[in-house]
């Protein structure tokens, strides 16, 4: 797997690399929705907490640790979403770090922007893509079966959260053999 960093683009939304110039934008996305960070993130955006961990994010994008992307619809931006745990020589990486403002919740900016990840990530050769979601957020997990993941188990006590709350997490994953027919159910979503 040779995952590359680069812009990816369909219909519906844009995923450009995180950087200095999606700061601001990111910035009142995040604050869109102050109470989901203490609820379900294991690190807040909201903020004081936002410049330290976009300024870690983009420390670990520079250290080839993690890819973040502003994801961006009709233009704007509305939310992120990275590879994590990227593992090049058993072909894996983590699809996480997600958020998206409450307005684009629930409609194409998900699973068009699910689309592009897997697709680059299983065109850069992946063998598996997995997603990690805390045990609480039954919203993301149905989202993610929703795309077509399977659900492989829960790591229990996995996580101590920024509020210290311990989390159970949620781990999900899509085979390479598996891709052509989460693909299909997804093209066929994003064409209704």
């Amino acid at each position: 797997m040779k995952l590359e960093v680069a812009p990816l683009e369909n219909a519906f939304v844009r995923l450009a690399p995180l950087g200095e110039a999606h700061r601001e934008p990111l910035r009142a996305a995040c604050a869109a929705d102050t109470e989901i960070w203490a609820a379900l993130y294991p690190y807040s955006m909201a903020g004081e907490h936002f410049d330290p961990r976009f300024n870690q994010l983009l420390t670990d994008a520079g250290r080839g640790q993690t890819m973040p992307f502003a994801v961006l619809a009709r233009g704007k931006v509305v939310g992120l979403s990275c590879f994590l745990a990227v593992d090049p020589i058993n072909a894996s990486v983590e699809i996480g770090g997600t958020y998206y403002r409450p307005d684009v919740r629930g409609g194409v900016v998900n699973p068009a922007a699910k689309r592009l990840l897997f697709g680059h990530a299983f065109a850069c050769g992946a063998r598996r893509v997995q997603l990690k979601v805390d045990a609480l957020n039954a919203r993301s997990c149905a989202a993610v079966l929703k795309l077509g993941a399977v659900q492989e188990g829960i790591l229990r006590q996995d996580r101590v959260t920024w509020t210290g709350r311990v989390r159970d997490t949620v781990c999900f994953s899509v085979l390479a053999d598996e891709w052509p027919r989460v693909r299909e159910g997804l093209d066929r979503r994003l064409a209704r």
